[in-house]
């Protein structure tokens, strides 16, 4: 059925670093869950009425707050759409960020207020009027929101949006909503316990939790998250093999929004080497990575000096002090200037985030192992 929809409704369906292309998934998706969402909501407000169920009536809104979050997903997919502009030079894409920070708010609302109501029905419970039309309407609802929740993951991974992934986690959400509110229904046949109430509280703190986590997702992209290590592999790899290339270091990739990054590295090359031919490779490979990633990349070229004997064996000996000091560590840019007296070896380390060693106690410790 996804993938029916995709091809009636998605022109250039594969085309999912086009801009354009990923506004027609946004907009696809956002139509599919106001159509899905309002028809859940009328269909559970009456039967919440009709029932006395605080969880059913509960889960009704959830359903309408549902509708207004494509809505907003609808209008963040047409802004990050638009192209770059003065103002904007790296375009809109992180509108997309914005959005999910936006859904995700609203989950959280919906989940303290049914979490308030559901406290509230605890220690004055109603009655609830158990129906088989009631079991069955909610028994379609999980069946099409366990559908949205597959559709929305499955358009998200595809386009890699956090917006369709929060959408679907949304759903999920309200599968698990609906689930409890139809344990609660069907209790009542059992016993007088306020069971839909107790429910109603679980399925809140679910909807909580889930909300928290999308935000967490959505802030550490706002904030800047390290790069994806399969990117990063990738592009080191696309470097690494071309043959005048020796070394990559200070990769450093920043995320503007899907399909709009930017990235930039140091590449070693023999100082031997014709600059004109190092120039004209620098090309290739930034267009290559273009062509084959959608990264805009930015190369630097560093000269190392690969025949010199005492150079090598010094550069060898003090990436061996370095990882003696943590497997993880390493050294580029390394090179040595001779006084009379002494030989000056200047180099850079790299430093995991999570090493307890200040800069100070890494140098002494590389001074006393050298």
């Amino acid at each position: 059925m996804t993938d029916f929809l995709v091809k009636r409704f998605v022109k250039d369906y594969e085309k999912t670093d086009d801009i354009k292309v990923r506004e027609k998934y946004g907009m696809l998706s956002s139509i599919t869950g106001i159509v899905c969402n309002i028809l859940l909501f009328v269909i559970k407000y009456l039967v919440g009425f009709l029932t006395s169920s605080i969880a059913i009536i509960s889960d009704a809104f959830n359903n309408l707050s549902d509708s207004a979050s494509c809505i907003i997903t609808m209008i963040g997919y047409k802004a990050a759409a638009k192209p770059s502009d003065k103002d904007h030079p790296f375009g809109h894409g992180r509108v997309e960020y914005l959005t999910s920070l936006v859904i995700s708010f609203i989950i959280l609302l919906v989940g303290f207020e049914l979490l308030r109501n559901s406290f509230l029905k605890l220690f004055d419970p109603e009655e609830l009027k158990f129906t088989w039309g009631a079991v069955l309407s909610l028994v379609a609802s999980i069946g099409v929101k366990l559908w949205m929740s597959v559709f929305n993951r499955k358009l998200g991974t595809e386009i890699n949006s956090s917006v369709m992934l929060a959408t679907s986690e949304d759903s999920r959400n309200d599968v698990v909503s609906t689930l409890a509110a139809l344990i609660g229904l069907i209790s009542t046949l059992f016993t007088k316990l306020p069971v839909d109430a107790v429910m109603g509280i679980l399925v809140s703190l679910f909807i909580i939790k889930g909300g928290y986590g999308i935000v967490k997702e959505t802030v550490d992209h706002l904030i800047g998250k390290p790069a994806d290590p399969a990117l990063v592999k990738k592009i080191n790899d696309m470097l690494m093999e071309k043959e005048k290339i020796i070394g990559v270091h200070d990769l450093i990739v920043h995320d503007y929004g899907p399909g709009n990054m930017l990235a930039s590295c140091h590449a070693e090359v023999s100082s031997k080497e014709n600059i004109v031919i190092i120039h004209e490779l620098i090309d290739a490979c930034e267009r290559d990575i273009f062509d084959e990633l959608g990264i805009i990349m930015t190369i630097h070229t560093d000269p190392v000096d690969v025949d010199n004997e005492q150079v090598n064996a010094l550069r060898q000996r003090m990436n061996v002090t370095v990882k003696s000091i943590d497997d993880r560590m390493s050294i580029h840019d390394f090179r040595i200037t001779s006084g009379e007296c002494d030989i000056n070896m200047i180099f850079d380390v790299v430093v995991p985030f999570d090493l307890a060693l200040t800069n100070d106690e890494i140098k002494k410790k590389n001074r006393f192992c050298f």
